[in-house]
């Protein structure tokens, strides 16, 4: 059974601090590994959860305030001396381009390697990257500033091979490809063998959904419906309703609401205040509501 890991390279919301590291995530879904915000010391971070720098290929950002984007510039001019010469996608919010290779170019600093921008600025769910095995869409969500979450989908896979049944039929290997693409199969006395005799359900696709920084928004519900894991973010409790929604931020019960709208697989909160000195009152808070809750924190790992 294939699992999506997903890396928690900072969750916390404001200025980096000591011992915490502003918004950034690192997504393994089929051989792909997507970086999802970039905070400051996010490099630092993918060093020691020992991420390959190469593997990455696309960085998705959710929108242009510091804590999520500072630490972009930083990882590309890194990529630069590390001799990188594969193309790089980055994917975010109309004004990313400029912003990063202004700094680039006056620092000499540009790239040697092919940097690609993908600048966004749709308020609807859109596809913006797809290959054979994966989906990425955009989740329009309401920020101060134009903000998207994203959302990661696997492709229903291949049908898997009844073996037995295979063997039954005395089919000869060169026909396995086409039965797990769905295909019948046609014996030598032509009578015709029903692909759904011959294989079994492939694995149902796993997905998740990035929703960093948002306030309430009951609209994205359809979007994520039924999702494996949801990360949304609980900048505030609950006692700090007004300040949430004057900033534009949502409540850890109000993350619990969506999730339980949305009947998702599991909720993780993160992008904290740092007013606040104990997490537990987050989880304690979304599980008014929603059942299935874990925190994120620094350096956590997830497998779903």
């Amino acid at each position: 059974m294939n699992n999506l890991k997903l890396h928690i390279l900072g969750c916390y919301s404001a200025t980096p601090r000591a011992f915490t590291n502003p918004t950034a995530q690192a997504l393994e879904i089929k051989n792909h590994i997507f970086l999802i915000d970039c905070g400051e010391g996010t490099q630092v971070q993918l060093r020691r959860q020992k991420i390959k720098f190469a593997r990455i290929k696309h960085i998705f950002i959710s929108h242009l305030h510091g804590d999520h984007f500072f630490g972009l510039p930083g990882l590309l001019s890194t990529f630069r001396l590390l001799g990188r010469d594969t193309p790089l996608h980055v994917y975010g919010p109309k004004g990313i381009k400029e912003a990063v290779t202004l700094m680039l170019k006056v620092g000499s600093a540009w790239t040697n390697y092919p940097l690609i921008f993908h600048e966004l600025e749709t308020n609807t769910s859109e596809l913006i990257f797809e290959d054979d095995k994966v989906e990425v869409f955009t989740i329009p969500l309401k920020h101060r500033v134009y903000t998207n979450g994203f959302l990661f989908k696997e492709k229903l896979g291949d049908r898997k091979l009844d073996i037995n049944a295979v063997l039954n039929y005395n089919i000869d290997k060169c026909f396995y490809q086409n039965i797990k693409k769905g295909k019948d199969v046609t014996l030598d006395d032509g009578s015709v063998v029903a692909n759904d005799k011959l294989t079994l359900d492939p694995q149902k696709p796993k997905s998740y959904a990035f929703c960093s920084d948002t306030s309430y928004k009951e609209d994205i519900v359809p979007i994520i419906k039924e999702v494996t894991m949801l990360y949304h973010e609980s900048t505030f409790l609950e006692q700090h309703e007004k300040l949430a929604l004057e900033t534009g931020h949502s409540t850890a019960k109000q993350a619990g609401i969506i999730a339980k709208k949305a009947a998702v697989g599991g909720l993780i909160l993160g992008h904290y205040s740092t007013r606040y000195n104990d997490l537990n009152e987050f989880k304690e808070e979304a599980k008014q509501v929603f059942d299935k809750v874990a925190l994120a924190e620094d350096g956590k790992e997830f497998l779903f």
